[in-house]
């Protein structure tokens, strides 16, 4: 009767992960985003910018590469291919740019990844973050990350289950109940496997893509609105802001802001 074990082990997987699931995406309102038509009223009412579309696509870090790089293309600030920046004009344009000269600091020359951590926590994208969470676009910190892993724990279960019944049919001397072991492990076994695939199905159809940042609304938003332009450079900082520095030809810019293979995103 050790199928018993192996049968419960697969429970119990499918069942805590699908639960864990479950609850992520009710904690995050991922299950009750806006519809279609919320979307639509929404989409037609706000044009988002490029602070607000840097932030969807790839959060906080995203927004301050956009802000390096923006100032960089402007001249107001230089960013060196061995990856420090240097501020040319003290003076920010807005409060991110005031943010990024503050956290480069009074000698004006700084490297970019502290630079990049301290203007990601800074009020000025808190405050980006936190509008955007209320206009419902965009996700609590981390909660994304969670819904992933969550995600990842149910596919998980459903290679757990699928291996225990393997393990069950294939072990010798062992009791598979009436039918035969190809019958118990399709009865068994089947309604685990079936809870996690269908789990998984839903949350397809439901949440997918797994963004870290934009609610599904935010990503069907995204993908409404175009881009604002921003004159001379709005190819560049657009695709800085849709898919991060390693979208960007340049390859001393994208050097500087670390787009290479192990960089930021």
């Amino acid at each position: 009767m050790l199928w018993v074990l192996f049968l419960l082990v697969a429970w119990g997987a499918a069942t805590v992960s699908c639960v864990r699931l479950c609850l992520v995406s009710a904690r995050t309102g991922l299950l009750s985003g806006a519809s279609a038509d919320d979307v639509g009223s929404i989409a037609a009412g706000h044009e988002l910018t490029l602070y607000e579309t840097a932030f969807l696509a790839g959060g906080p870090h995203r927004v301050v590469d956009l802000v390096l790089a923006g100032m960089h293309l402007r001249r107001r600030l230089l960013l060196a291919h061995t990856g420090w920046a240097t501020v040319v004009d003290p003076e920010g344009r807005d409060e991110m740019e005031r943010t990024v000269i503050r956290a480069i600091g009074p000698q004006g020359q700084s490297p970019i990844p502290p630079i990049r951590t301290a203007a990601a926590g800074a009020d000025a994208v808190r405050a980006l973050a936190d509008r955007l969470v209320a206009a419902g676009l965009a996700l609590p910190g981390g909660a994304g990350t969670d819904v992933a892993a969550a995600v990842r724990a149910v596919r998980g279960a459903a290679v757990l289950v699928v291996s225990m019944g393997a393990v069950t049919l294939l072990m010798p001397g062992q009791e598979h109940g009436p039918g035969g072991p190809v019958m118990s492990l399709l009865v068994w076994f089947g309604l685990p496997l079936a809870l996690t695939v269908g789990c998984l199905a839903i949350a397809r159809m439901e949440i997918h893509p797994y963004s870290s940042w934009a609610s599904p609304a935010g990503q069907r938003l995204l993908a409404a609105n175009d881009v604002p332009d921003v004159g001379a450079h709005r190819d560049v900082l657009a695709a800085i802001a849709v898919r991060g520095v390693r979208a960007v030809d340049d390859p001393a810019l994208r050097a500087a802001l670390g787009g290479g293979p192990g960089g930021p995103s």
